[in-house]
C-alpha cells in the first residue's frame, strides 16, 4: 500500500469523525466505510462502532469493535467500547473481561474510561464496594472527570 493512500483513507477518516460529531450519523458511515475499503484501520472500525452505537445499533456496532481487535489487539478502545456497549444491554457479566482488557490493553487514550465503565457494570451488578473502587481509580488518573465523580458521589449518597 502506497503512502498517497494511506493519508487519503486517514483523511476520509477524520471527514468521517467530524460528521459524526456533527451528528450527520449516514454520512460518517458511509465514510467511515470508504476509509476501509482504502485500509482498513482499528482506529476507522471503532468509530465506525461508535456510530453504530449512536444509531441505536449496538449488534452492528460490537461487531465493529471485534473488527478493529482483529487488527490491533493492543488498541484499547474497542475493547472498552464493547464494555460500554454491553452495559447498555444489561450485559454486566459479559462486559467486565473487555473492561479489564481495556484498562490492560498497551495502547488506549484516555485510560480512564474503562475504569468508569467496570464501575458501571459492578453497580448494575450490586457490587458496591467494587463499583467505588473503579469511580475512584477513574477519578485518579483524570481528577476532572465529571461523570466518575458523579457516580461516586451519587453512590456514597445511596450507601448512607
Amino acid at each position: 500500500m502506497d503512502q498517497e493512500t494511506l493519508t487519503h483513507a486517514w483523511e476520509v477518516l477524520q471527514d468521517a469523525y467530524q460528521a459524526q460529531m456533527e451528528g450527520d450519523y449516514d454520512r460518517a458511515v458511509e465514510l467511515y466505510q470508504s476509509s476501509l475499503d482504502l485500509h482498513p484501520t482499528a482506529e476507522a472500525h471503532t468509530f465506525l462502532g461508535w456510530t453504530y452505537h449512536f444509531q441505536g445499533k449496538l449488534e452492528d456496532a460490537i461487531s465493529e469493535c471485534q473488527r478493529a481487535i482483529k487488527i490491533d489487539p493492543d488498541f484499547g478502545n474497542p475493547y472498552n467500547d464493547i464494555g460500554a456497549y454491553m452495559i447498555e444491554q444489561g450485559n454486566f457479566d459479559q462486559a467486565i473481561p473487555w473492561l479489564q482488557q481495556a484498562i490492560d490493553a498497551k495502547r488506549y487514550e484516555p485510560r480512564h474510561f474503562p475504569h468508569y465503565n467496570l464501575g458501571r457494570a459492578y453497580l448494575g451488578k450490586e457490587m458496591y464496594s467494587q463499583a467505588m473502587r473503579c469511580f475512584q481509580e477513574a477519578i485518579e488518573i483524570e481528577p476532572r472527570y465529571a461523570l466518575a465523580r458523579q457516580a461516586l458521589e451519587s453512590l456514597r449518597r445511596m450507601l448512607n
